[in-house]
Parts: structure tokens; C-alpha cells; sequence
């Protein structure tokens, strides 16, 4: 088959990419294929078709790879150039729900690649799959993993690894840090470029509107904003929230050092290389605030000729994301809570829940509100949750257990389980990795084996970047 492709990033934003060609695959073999969003995408492709495509070892017809420059503040620092170091836009499929990009990641070196090999390795090409359709089937926004191929050549990292690429598909690849790539070169024509594609792509509504800019922002804000609060509700850690992993669209995108909490503790991290802890669980919201304060400083000149009036304008809408965060968490907390309408002590009910289940299991917790006997073997120390339950009950009413079992999840990408499914195919055995995958595909539906927690000697879970 063919596959229909436009490049409207690449017709409508010249200066905004380099071409770059993926590397040949020497010897393709496919490990994962996503048929229900091949099937969702319109693609007919035989498994043939889908490694050679889907590795660099032949490009499909149509394809018009590009390597995309932005820019991105790394746990703080600017970096005034980043850009697609190890990935290639193929280019867009146009679909009866939208447009997508088609990316693979980890097919080799581009201009940007700043001295790295710019492949990847089986296991964390792997993760990216399960973790981004675990949070499709928890209808969390995301990118999706379409396809995963070993490239048949071996990659050093701390030691030899079997290669990989993922075929990635996105409502778009635009993030904060493309803004940023260009505001910092105090580029304005680029900025709005990028801007009035962004809002043609994502929020076509707006292009009529009397301040397009400004209500630009506050579709992007309100996007990120229930995005990060269904991260908490599902105790998902993001672990590298940079500028450049900040999705214009409101997708998750880039999934390296992340996982799912399973013991609450606010202080979580999984990151390696995260030793000061910005971004733990309990930071997320905190660095959704900071990461787009950065968006805003890009968009100022276009949101008002008067200088100091567009900051105002910015900062007013800026002192917002807080409550607006506040209030999408707290929806989030009903929902888990089987809790219908809205009551004033909703709030503190949810916070004092935080504090009463500290150290148990997140998932299990919510799961079993409504099972005392099964709730109990969770915690420590059961008083402060024994004297919540019944403030719970009495708000919850009748009906409760059904709510809460639709809300919260039964099955999640539980890290020994992830683990063990990525070993075992980096050492050539895929069956682990569907089963896994086949669980957290139907994420309310129990199946015991993936929703125990992990075994005891496991210990202290940590993720890498997988560069």
C-alpha cells in the first residue's frame, strides 16, 4: 500500500527544520505493530511493509523526512538549541478525525544530534509502547506508539544493546520549546509563524477571534491542565517535564524516564538523573505553572503592541493556573471518588485522603474504597483511613462501588512487570511484552497477575533516558 501523506509543517514553516534521512535498518525485524491504530489511521500494511517503513530500511512512498529544531529549558537550564537528535518526521496522514505526524525515533543522527549516535535500544522504544497506550486506554491524551522494529544492529550504551525504532504518531510534534527555539533568536516572524500553524492545526476556532494570541495561550493552558491532573489522579510521573516535552497539543509526549507511582509518596521519582527532585510527582503541577510562564514569554509581542501591557496580560492569565489546575484536580478526585455533584467539603475530603493513605498503594487504594476487608492489608497503619471512610460513605451515597470501579483502575503498567516483559524481549522473548500489553490494554478489567504490587526485595525503581 501507499500512505497519503502531506507535510504542511514542512510547506508552511520553512527555517523551522533541517532534512535528514533515517539510517538503513540493516536487518529489520518487527517487534510490535499496533493494528487497531493502523486500522483507526486508514494503513493496510502487511508486517513486511511495517519493518521496513517503520526502521529507515526503506522509506514508504510519499515520505519527506525532517528533523524539527526547538529549543527547551532541561530541568531548568536553556538550551538554546535542541531539536530532533535521533528522530525523523516522515511527514502527516490525514485521517476522518484529523491529522497526524509519523515519526520514527531512533533512526539515526541529524544535524541536531549534538554528538550522540542518535539510535535507540529495544527496551526503551518498548516502553514508550506500553506506557503510551496504557495511558490511551485510561483516556489520558498521548502520543501513540504505532510500531516498534528491531534495526538487526547492536548499540552501546553501558553495554552492548540490541537497536530499535519507534514509529510514533502525533496530533503534532509542535512543544513549548519550538517557541522557544525562536523567540530566543528573537525571531517574532517565526514565533507567529509557528503560532498561527499551531492554532490552524489545534484550535482552528480561534483563528477569527479578536486576540487569536491570547486565546491561544488559554487553550494551551487549559489543555495542560487537565492533562497534568489526570497524571495525578492516575499516579503517572512524566520524570523529564522540560520545555521541549511539553506538547502545543495537550498530548503526553516522550515518554523516557517515567512510571507509575505505586506507593503514595508525593516525593516520588523515578528518574535517574533527577537528584533534586523537580520533578516528582508532587512538583508536576508546579512545573506545569513554570513551563508555561516560558510559552507566555514567547508569545508577549504578539499579545499586545504596549510592552508592558501584553506582560500584564500575560501574568494575568498566568496567576490563573493555579486554581484553574485546583479545580481540574479536584473533578479528577470525584470522579476516582464515585462522588456525583458538587459539595463544598469535597475538597478537604480529597485532601485529607492524602494524608490518610500516604505509603499505600495509589491504584489498589481508590480500586478497593469501596471493600474494606481488601482495603486494609494495604496500609501500615489503618486510623486515619478507618476515620475517613465514614465522611466518604456518608458523600458517596448509593451506587458508590459501581462509580469507583469505572473510575479507577484495576490494571497499570506496574514496574517489576514492565521490567520483566523489556528484559525478557531485549533477550528475544516477546510474549511477556503482549501479555502485558493485552492487560493494560483494558485497564478496568481485573487480571490478578498484573494488578499485584511488586514483590518484596524489588526495591527503589528507577528509569532512565534511554538516549
Amino acid at each position: 500500500m501507499t500512505i497519503a501523506f502531506d507535510h504542511s509543517y514542512a510547506r508552511d514553516l520553512p527555517g523551522t527544520y533541517l532534512r535528514a534521512t533515517p539510517d538503513v535498518a540493516p536487518a529489520p525485524r518487527l517487534l510490535a505493530l499496533n493494528r487497531p491504530l493502523t486500522d483507526a489511521l486508514g494503513l493496510t500494511l502487511t508486517d513486511a511493509e511495517a519493518a521496513d517503513w517503520f526502521s529507515g530500511a526503506r522509506l514508504p512512498p510519499g515520505a519527506d523526512p525532517i528533523a524539527q529544531a526547538y529549543a527547551g529549558h532541561q530541568f531548568g537550564g536553556f538550551s538554546p538549541q535542541l531539536g530532533d537528535g535521533r528522530a525523523h518526521l516522515l511527514g502527516e496522514i490525514l485521517t476522518p478525525s484529523g491529522r497526524f505526524d509519523l515519526q520514527l525515533k531512533g533512526s539515526g543522527r541529524t544535524p541536531f544530534s549534538r554528538g550522540g549516535d542518535g539510535k535507540a535500544a529495544i527496551g526503551p522504544m518498548l516502553r514508550e509502547y506500553l506506557i503510551s497506550e496504557a495511558m490511551h486506554a485510561l483516556g489520558i491524551p498521548t502520543t501513540r506508539a504505532l510500531a516498534v522494529v528491531a534495526t538487526g544492529e547492536e548499540i552501546w550504551r553501558e553495554t552492548k544493546l540490541p537497536g530499535a525504532v519507534l514509529a510514533r504518531v502525533a496530533a503534532s510534534h509542535l512543544r513549548v520549546g519550538t517557541f522557544q527555539f525562536f523567540a530566543a533568536r528573537g525571531d517574532q516572524a517565526n514565533v507567529k509563524a509557528v503560532a498561527d500553524y499551531a492554532i490552524a492545526r489545534h484550535y482552528p476556532d480561534l483563528a477569527q477571534a479578536d486576540a487569536p494570541y491570547l486565546d491561544f495561550l488559554d487553550a494551551v493552558i487549559a489543555a495542560q491542565v487537565r492533562l497534568v491532573a489526570q497524571w495525578m489522579g492516575v499516579g503517572f510521573i512524566h520524570g523529564v517535564m522540560n520545555t521541549d516535552n511539553m506538547a502545543i497539543s495537550g498530548e503526553t509526549i516522550d515518554y523516557g524516564p517515567c512510571a507509575f507511582m505505586e506507593g503514595y509518596a508525593p516525593g516520588t521519582v523515578f528518574s535517574s538523573i533527577d537528584h533534586q527532585g523537580r520533578y516528582a510527582y508532587a512538583n508536576q503541577p508546579l512545573i506545569l505553572g513554570w513551563n508555561l510562564a516560558r510559552l507566555a514569554e514567547t508569545l508577549v509581542p504578539l499579545l499586545d503592541a504596549n510592552p508592558e501591557k501584553a506582560v500584564e496580560i500575560a501574568n494575568d492569565r498566568l496567576s490563573g493556573i493555579a486554581g484553574r489546575y485546583r479545580a481540574e484536580w479536584l473533578a479528577v478526585m470525584r470522579r476516582k471518588l464515585g462522588l456525583v455533584g458538587d459539595d463544598k467539603d469535597d475538597a478537604p475530603l480529597a485532601d485529607d485522603l492524602m494524608t490518610a493513605m500516604e505509603g499505600a498503594d495509589w491504584t489498589l487504594t481508590f480500586r478497593r474504597l469501596t471493600d474494606e476487608a481488601a482495603l486494609r492489608p494495604l496500609f501500615s497503619d489503618f486510623s486515619k483511613m478507618e476515620a475517613w471512610l465514614p465522611r466518604w460513605r456518608a458523600r458517596a451515597g448509593e451506587g458508590a462501588a459501581q462509580r469507583v470501579s469505572q473510575a479507577n483502575p484495576a490494571v497499570i503498567p506496574r514496574n517489576h512487570q514492565v521490567e520483566a516483559a523489556l528484559t525478557a524481549a531485549t533477550n528475544g522473548d516477546m510474549a511477556p511484552f503482549h501479555a502485558l500489553l493485552s492487560a493494560i490494554q483494558k485497564p478496568f478489567t481485573e487480571a490478578e497477575p498484573y494488578m499485584l504490587p511488586a514483590p518484596t526485595g524489588f526495591g527503589q525503581y528507577v528509569t532512565f533516558c534511554g538516549t
